[in-house]
């Protein structure tokens, strides 16, 4: 009820402020008091010398600009430099030559706007965003607009992959007054860091793309509402600013767990469901959404076989679209229509994670081999495209790129014309491999063509079959001779751990041993060069570490620290995960009420302290931390972890009722929680180096997602049970592999019999 008249009294002050903006008309420039600081940007004087000397050292250190085309050059260089040339940010870095007066996050903006009494301009972005790259081309380079904010107001740019804290507060701002939100955003604020107007995108000008108000017209209204309205401008930025923490700070009373639950909630995904082609009904489409993984489980403990097929027709349908990149592997970002075929073209890193879990959990329930196929092709385009020397794994590719005259281009890249692909491919083919993959002259997407597939390649002879495979890596080869997409190649903690899940995982699934090797590698230069002994950190880009870690970069690598212990059964990492676990505890446990915190308690203090209770384009963090503590339980047999995750989950599951599909991972945690959780435990014969080939691969054969496993050397077990006291007592028995399937710490009898060990692990707890 609270909740409801917050919103209410939010929606109040912001009709009125909005009428005010629109009955006003446009303000005179009586309002041009310049920053003494700035430098030559259009409307401000000097930046300082100090600030000058850094940029010379900065552009030593970088060389000639190679940011996405400039509008503004003198020669072959920059003509406008702001601060954001100082950053790390490849988003940041982006904007660092607009005309704009630009300012990073940080209280030197915002003391500015508060001695000079100007509002802050906030834009909020990242690298490989399309629409972006539009604002920024239509309004930040637009020199007229440019020279209006830097008279008028301090700007501030944000990097929200950086900065998800950041993020989330002042989009919960836009969805306040719009009802959605998307990027760029855009936040009118006041000095004191409080929202007073908010949306996403904005044309440059009134009536661009059909749009009434645009971006000149606001910042000239809004101006004059600040400095001639300022009760109105209070008054509604702190009943907002109060909405925002009752939206994100979740002091809901905590619900009791149970499997009746899960099992509405499944219905309710049923009901919304596209059987025709996947997800959930209508478009856009974002896979990363979807319950896919739950559903799968749910279909495990139910028996329910509409579960099974939401998750399959999706998966089958999303293979053949355009979504998925034919030529190269990997997904793009979301579908703009229902069937899968025309994609936004940005190929984010979490995006390919999560989907290769979701594609490995399916082949593990059908041993359907497309399934492996597309978990193979898409890891490889990690590998190829996406992996950073050291072993750290890039955030994304944009979904812009020149073409053949420097026109940058949604999807350019990706897409053909018929007489490209035609002098690729051999005569004897090229009309069965144009209908295959819905060729044409006219093209599908702008006139050129995005391969779809009418069915998968497996269905094919084996000869046309690899005919195919052949044809596709010579398209292949010629889009690598084009100019590329941008990539943004910094290196995210969270992001990292669930790519290093995703090589681990499948590495244990499908027994590839350069799999795990990558995951490994990746999770030691984690190590090595974003946690200090202290705190885990950020975001990595130029030899540059980036801000202290926040809730979704402790939880994601812990996980995958937990993975590669299932994987590669090096105690390490199993260590390691306790360690930051317990730094977790610490710093950003809500003890009280259960959960965590999306920031440590010696974080940035932001206008609410959010604890994040969704799952959206990536799991929450809370959902995944209480999924590590259920897994750590398992393995340690401490039952305080146990404790701490049931206490998260009761906080949490509160909001199921109100938005039963905003919580795809927290259903996973739910899952694990209800069920009875088995922990496996595999001991080799300490004379024998050989893996135990037969009981692992029926480990790998088999859907189990709510267990542990430790596959562990008899002549290992005494360094390991101090950290994992259920392999205390364990053995070899007839000095063969010997398995021990123990559910809460109970087990059942020691085998070497493979039948026995299947009917074991494959017990199912009903829902």
């Amino acid at each position: 009820m609270n909740r409801l008249l917050t919103f209410f009294t939010t929606l109040i002050v912001f009709v009125l402020l909005i009428g005010l903006i629109l009955i006003r008309d446009t303000p005179s420039d009586e309002f041009q008091t310049s920053d003494p600081t700035n430098g030559s940007l259009p409307g401000i004087g000097q930046f300082s010398e100090s600030l000058l000397s850094q940029m010379d050292r900065m552009r030593e250190f970088r060389g000639p600009a190679k940011q996405l085309p400039m509008r503004h050059l003198e020669g072959k260089e920059p003509k406008f430099t702001n601060r954001l040339f100082l950053e790390s940010s490849p988003y940041l870095l982006q904007h660092a030559h607009n005309p704009i007066n630009w300012f990073p996050w940080g209280n030197e903006a915002f003391a500015i706007a508060k001695r000079l009494n100007r509002p802050v301009l906030l834009s909020v972005g990242y690298s490989t965003c399309h629409w972006c790259h539009i604002m920024e081309e239509e309004s930040f380079e637009d020199l007229e607009i440019a020279r209006y904010i830097n008279q008028n107001y301090i700007a501030i740019k944000v990097d929200r992959e950086e900065r998800p804290d950041i993020d989330s507060i002042y989009m919960a701002a836009v969805q306040a007054m719009n009802g959605e939100g998307g990027w760029p955003m855009t936040v009118w604020l006041t000095p004191q860091r409080e929202p007073f107007y908010a949306g996403s995108y904005f044309p440059a000008r009134d009536g661009d793309r059909g749009i009434q108000l645009g971006l000149l017209t606001l910042l000239k209204k809004l101006l004059e509402t600040y400095h001639q309205n300022s009760e109105t401008i209070a008054q509604s930025s702190q009943i907002l600013t109060a909405a925002i923490d009752s939206m994100l700070s979740s002091r809901s009373l905590s619900t009791t767990i149970n499997t009746k639950t899960l099992s509405d909630i499944a219905k309710v995904y049923i009901e919304l469901w596209d059987y025709q082609y996947g997800g959930f009904k209508g478009n856009p489409k974002f896979p990363s959404h979807y319950p896919l993984r739950f559903l799968l489980r749910y279909h495990r403990r139910s028996g329910d076989q509409s579960g099974l097929k939401a998750t399959l027709t999706t998966l089958n349908n999303m293979t053949l679209g355009g979504i998925y990149d034919q030529v190269g592997g990997g997904f793009h970002r979301y579908s703009t229509d229902e069937s899968w075929n025309i994609p936004h073209f940005e190929k984010m890193l979490y995006g390919n994670a999560l989907l290769i879990f979701a594609y490995l959990e399916a082949y593990q329930v059908t041993h359907n081999d497309n399934y492996k196929s597309v978990v193979e092709n898409t890891l490889s385009y990690v590998e190829n495209e996406m992996t950073s020397p050291q072993g750290g794994f890039y955030s994304a590719q944009d979904a812009d790129s020149l073409n053949t005259s420097g026109i940058r281009k949604e999807g350019w890249y990706y897409t053909w014309t018929y007489e490209e692909i035609a002098s690729l491919l051999p005569p004897a083919i090229k009309n069965q491999f144009f209908n295959f993959f819905e060729v044409s002259a006219e093209g599908n997407f702008e006139g050129r063509n995005l391969l779809h597939a009418s069915k998968p390649l497996s269905v094919l002879p084996k000869k046309t079959r690899g005919e195919f495979q052949q044809a596709l890596m010579s398209l292949y080869q010629a889009r690598n001779k084009r100019t590329p997409p941008h990539r943004d190649e910094k290196i995210l903690t969270a992001w990292n751990g669930l790519m290093i899940s995703a090589f681990a995982r499948s590495g244990f699934v499908l027994n590839n041993s350069n799999y795990i090797q990558k995951a490994k590698r990746s999770a030691q230069f984690i190590w090595d060069y974003l946690y200090d002994g202290n705190h885990l950190h950020r975001s990595y880009f130029e030899e540059k570490v980036r801000y202290t870690g926040f809730l979704q970069d402790y939880s994601l690598y812990i996980a995958a620290l937990i993975d590669l212990f299932e994987t590669t059964s090096d105690i390490k990492w199993l260590d390691r995960a306790i360690e930051l676990e317990s730094i977790l505890s610490h710093h950003f446990e809500d003890h009280k009420n259960g959960g965590f915190f999306q920031t440590s308690d010696d974080q940035e203090k932001l206008i609410t302290r959010e604890k994040p209770n969704s799952d959206d384009e990536l799991p929450s963090g809370n959902s995944v931390a209480a999924l590590n503590l259920l897994r750590l339980h398992g393995l340690t047999t401490n039952d305080s972890y146990r404790l701490r995750a049931q206490k998260a989950l009761e906080s949490l599951s509160s909001s199921l009722g109100a938005s039963p599909t905003s919580h795809s991972e927290l259903l996973l945690a739910l899952d694990y929680f209800t069920d009875e959780s088995k922990e496996v435990v595999i001991v080799i014969p300490k004379e024998t180096q050989s893996s135990p080939l037969l009981l692992t691969e029926i480990l790998r054969d088999n859907f189990l997602p709510n267990r542990v496993i430790a596959i562990v050397s008899e002549a290992d077990i005494p360094n390991y049970v101090k950290t994992i006291p259920l392999l205390s007592s364990k053995k070899v028995l007839n000095h063969r592999p010997t398995a021990y399937v123990c559910i809460k710490g109970t087990c059942r009898f020691p085998t070497n019999d493979p039948v026995v060990f299947t009917e074991q692990i494959k017990a199912i707890n009903k829902y």
